[in-house]
């Protein structure tokens, strides 16, 4: 455990951010390094620009390799691009643009001109493709709760989750070969150009507008359950206060923040800034704020993407991930009508065996996993899961 763990990060623990937009745009990978060649982990190929391994030279690479992936997939519908605030995100959001532009591919970004959490994308790739022909798909510029020195990105096919290995190693291996060619193949727009061109699709809106579909937030107003929510600084940070306002919650967001240096974050255990929900350290503020006489019965914090998230109590500080899970499995099968006999619940290696005995005392059958959502993308979308995550 880092001495400073937990504590907030101080001038020096902050990154450079003009050494490393200009790494981005100057360095060029070395490919006799796997390091930096373009690798494609459980969630996108991620690193930083310091380091030679998210750069211009990539980001160029790998939109191409998407732009004829696609192709090859007979996916012709629009291409949903979002990115979140990390401070490589804006310059891949833009050389991304430029790519798929100069391809020809129909690309939608968001129409307030804002940060796209990862599940807003989804959502909006599978709301479409239910009642659409043409398929569409999506890339994320996101490095998830990485550090800020990091940059990401990510592709998801039409099932809107993360893509499969198939895919991945696809496109993984194209763009090394591009960039190892010069970038050659690569086509490029100006990005005023691909920025007039791509069309504008409101995230914000759309998703929230349809949550009352999963959840019964009736229930939750009425309750007048006191909701606290801190966006640790990422892409969710409009869309709390939205949900706020739009389904009258009685909930606040407590930090509304946007630094891609995260100044105001506190160190993870190992003394880096880190976005991780999961990790007490770098949810020590929220856990202040929640043991300080703060008057909300709950709170949660997501990572930079908010495909993460964790549970803050006034009493219990951050809950374990494990016990929530668990108690989510139990209410949903208990108390949800219409489940098949069949319907499993899915679960990482990673994961408490204690979910595995509230499987077992449901009587379902439990999926386990290797780490990484993309492993219950198909489950949940043919209805043979009624619950993935760990």
């Amino acid at each position: 455990m880092h001495d400073r763990a937990g504590q907030l990060a101080r001038p020096e623990d902050l990154i450079d951010l003009d050494a490393l937009l200009g790494a981005y745009q100057t360095i060029r990978p070395d490919m006799s390094d796997p390091a930096q060649r373009v690798v494609f982990g459980t969630s996108g190929h991620r690193g930083s620009s310091l380091d030679g391994a998210f750069n211009q030279t990539h980001i160029l690479a790998i939109a191409q390799s998407i732009a004829e992936y696609r192709a090859t997939q007979g996916i012709t519908g629009p291409l949903f691009v979002g990115r979140d605030p990390h401070g490589l995100s804006e310059p891949a959001w833009r050389t991304t643009l430029e790519v798929l532009v100069a391809n020809g591919v129909e690309v939608l970004i968001d129409a307030r001109d804002g940060f796209t959490p990862t599940p807003a994308v989804s959502h909006a790739i599978l709301s479409h493709n239910r009642i659409n022909t043409r398929q569409a798909d999506g890339v994320l510029i996101t490095p998830s709760h990485n550090p800020p020195r990091d940059g990401g990105i990510k592709y998801n096919p039409p099932s809107g989750g993360p893509a499969g290995g198939d895919a991945t190693s696809a496109i993984a291996a194209r763009a090394n070969q591009l960039i190892e060619n010069g970038n050659k193949d690569v086509r490029r727009v100006p990005f005023a150009k691909a920025y007039a061109e791509a069309g504008r699709f409101d995230f914000l809106a759309a998703y929230i507008d349809d949550l009352p579909s999963v959840l019964d937030l009736n229930v939750i107003r009425d309750a007048g359950v006191r909701i606290g929510a801190d966006p640790l600084g990422g892409a969710a940070v409009d869309y709390w206060g939205q949900i706020a306002d739009r389904h009258r919650l009685n909930l606040t967001v407590v930090n509304e923040t946007v630094d891609p240096r995260w100044a105001f974050m506190p160190l993870d255990a190992d003394g880096k800034i880190r976005m991780d929900c999961s990790s007490p350290s770098a949810m020590a503020n929220l856990i202040r704020i929640m043991q300080g006489g703060a008057a909300y019965d709950v709170a949660t914090g997501n990572d930079a993407d908010a495909d993460r998230h964790g549970i803050v109590t006034p009493d219990g500080g951050l809950m374990n991930p494990n016990h929530f899970l668990a108690a989510a499995i139990a209410y949903l099968f208990a108390n949800r009508p219409g489940w098949g006999a069949d319907v499993a619940v899915g679960k990482t290696l990673v994961s408490s065996s204690m979910i595995d005995r509230v499987v077992a005392g449901l009587g379902r059958r439990l999926l386990e996993v290797p780490v990484g959502f993309k492993w219950f993308v198909d489950g949940l979308l043919d209805g043979s899961l009624g619950f993935g995550g760990g």
